[in-house]
């Protein structure tokens, strides 16, 4: 698999990446849609302040528009907020809006609600959604459980899932896709 990375900060990028690690820095709102159509998935990842989280679905769009006519394999990194908990399958949101603290950061998980909510209406582009448990932290690929709309829990009763085990499901999905516009979602098991 041969992986090239869009990013903004080049030298933040080769600390976490590598020297050798194949960029192409810009901001992607900036940067000719050219570049995009040589690639065969495109890994949205993208990340800002949460004052700027509308950019997320201004990005999701820019690059739906981009896949139509191109036969380019979207995966986008949504978060929990937008999955389902609880006996009355409310939203995830609406328990992150109740943390003490949350006002700093709530705008992010609306705003990667509004991009699946984006992301659904769209029929003509292979895309696939993956959000994370409710705590997603750095570690190490372990197995996992999958499921779709509802928060998952694995068999100790954690909600969790580790950047080792997105990128296991991201790869897998980049090079043998199962799922074709729709979200998932996975936990460590």
């Amino acid at each position: 698999m041969d992986v090239t990375g869009i990013v903004r900060h080049e030298a933040k990028a080769k600390k976490v990446l590598g020297d050798d690690a194949q960029l192409i820095v810009g901001d992607i709102f900036e940067l000719p849609d050219s570049i995009l159509k040589k690639f065969d998935a495109v890994i949205d990842a993208f990340g800002t302040n949460p004052k700027n989280a509308e950019e997320q679905t201004k990005l999701a769009k820019k690059l739906i528009n981009l896949a139509r006519g191109n036969k380019i394999r979207f995966i986008f990194i949504l978060g929990a907020g937008s999955l389902h908990t609880g006996e009355d399958h409310h939203l995830v949101v609406d328990d992150i809006a109740k943390m003490d603290g949350s006002d700093a950061w709530i705008n992010t998980p609306r705003q990667q609600l509004k991009e699946l909510e984006y992301l659904n209406t769209v029929d003509d582009v292979d895309w696939v959604g993956i959000s994370p448990s409710m705590i997603f932290e750095s570690g190490p690929a372990t197995k996992y459980i999958e499921g779709t709309d509802e928060l998952l829990y694995n068999d100790q009763g954690d909600s969790k899932l580790t950047s080792g085990t997105m990128a296991k499901v991201v790869i897998k999905e980049a090079i043998d896709p199962v799922h074709h516009q729709e979200r998932i979602t996975v936990a460590n098991a």
